[in-house]
This record gives C-alpha cells, structure tokens and sequence, in this order.
C-alpha cells in the first residue's frame, strides 16, 4: 500500500447526521476528502442540501429521534449512493442548561430523543445490512460530559454517557462478524456556535477544566473521526477517545 492510499475512502458510502453545519458539516468533508461519497442527514433539510452540493453528495432532512425518518432516509441513501459502509452519528442537542431542580420532565425527554435515541435508531438501520456485507464503520459522537458530567447539564451528560455504553455494547455484538467496527468520541468543549446557546459561566468552567487551556477545533474532530472511519481501524472497536485537550480523567 503506498503511503497516500492510507485512510483513503474511496468507494466508500458515508453518512453523517447532523452534518448540515459545525463539526458534522467539517467531518463530511473530511470523509469527502478521502474518496467517500457522503451523504448529509440533518433536520434543517436546507443546512444539508447545501453542504451536499458542495460536496456533490446527497442532503437530506431527518429528525433522527423518528424511526419512520431514519428509515426512510437509510432507505434513500442505499437507492441513490449504494450500500452504507460508514455512519457518524454527529447529531446532537445541549438542551436546557439549569440544575436538575428547575428542569421539567420534558428537558430530559427532548434531549434523550436527539443524543441518545437517535444514535439507537440510526445503528439499528444500518447494522444489518453491515453484518450481511460483513462490513461497517460507525463512530457515534459522544462528550466528555458523558465521562465526567457538566453541572446544569443533566440531560446531555446523562445521554452522553449512555451513548458510550451503547457503543460499547453494540461493539461486542457484532465483534467476530466480519470487519466491522463501533466506536466514540468523546470532545471536550469545541468552538462552534452552539456555544453561543450556553451561558458564560458554563462556557468558562469547561475550559478551565482543559489542561491544554484552549477549545478544540473542528477540524480535529474530523481527524480523529477520519481514522476510526477507516479501513485501517480495524482492530479498534468499543472504544471511546478523548479529543479533549487532556481534560479526561479515565
């Protein structure tokens, strides 16, 4: 193999959720890039179709918290791009930022709809097709916060840190079936513009927690997403990588 053919996609169908913008949009085009043909998923169907274009992929709306959407836009992609070998699941919501006294019983289904349902429904849509095929990449974007847990943050720590356990578990399921493997990531805080929906504070604490003392980059995550996407991550499988500037304790 030469040296420019490593993590090289070519071929390779990939679907990444929540890609219509920030650091879904920058993981699609690292994945194009490589040679993947990709195919946006996002819930503003015009975010999507956008950066599609640019990347002469296919952009759909999906509200990844409905199994009739995600199929139906599984569905879509194998007819129009063919089989999927790759799906990041990059959609997410921070929802309400408050301590668990002033939130309702709907702030935490909202959010486990989106962080964590989601990641369930969109596996469940592609995993078996992988197992036929007897391959498959997926790489579900989690957060530190699911390691460590953000005070007035409940419900993205809580989803996030289920996410890590069901890639642990979906890991071990399909381990010995073929070359197929599941893995997370778990960011600490990174400059998008999601940022401008927490309070100050919040935004504050989390940085002051990174040893490195900056926010990380969207064109890190893409990398580290690139590489457990590829072919040569193939004895990887059920983990979970910090990209988070030192911040994780385990």
């Amino acid at each position: 193999m030469e040296p420019n053919d490593f993590f090289n996609l070519e071929g390779q169908v990939a679907v990444v959720t929540g890609g219509g913008q920030e650091i879904g949009e920058g993981i699609a085009r690292r994945l194009h890039a490589a040679g993947a043909r990709v195919a946006i998923l996002d819930l503003k169907e015009a975010n999507a179709q956008t950066v599609a274009r640019s990347l002469d992929g296919l952009g759909l709306r999906c509200d990844v918290s409905s199994a009739a959407e995600v199929e139906s836009a599984v569905g879509e992609v194998r007819q129009r791009l063919g089989d999927i070998d790759i799906v990041v699941n990059n959609a997410g919501i921070v929802g309400k930022t408050a301590p668990l006294w002033e939130l309702e019983e709907g702030d935490l289904d909202r959010v486990y709809a989106v962080n964590l349902k989601g990641v369930f429904l969109m596996c469940r849509a592609v995993i078996r097709q992988m197992l036929e095929r007897r391959y498959g990449r997926i790489v579900n974007v989690a957060s530190i916060a699911g390691k460590e847990g953000n005070p007035n943050l409940i419900p993205y720590s809580s989803t996030k840190a289920a996410v890590i356990a069901l890639t642990k578990s979906l890991a071990k399921e399909v381990a010995g079936k073929g070359d197929i493997t599941v893995n997370s990531i778990t960011p600490a805080v990174v400059r998008t513009k999601i940022l401008e929906t927490i309070p100050q504070p919040t935004i504050d604490y989390m940085v002051s927690r990174i040893p490195m003392g900056r926010t990380g980059t969207i064109e890190e995550v893409a990398a580290l997403v690139h590489y457990l996407a590829s072919r040569e991550a193939s004895f990887t499988t059920g983990q979970c990588y910090d990209i988070s500037g030192g911040r994780a304790t385990y």
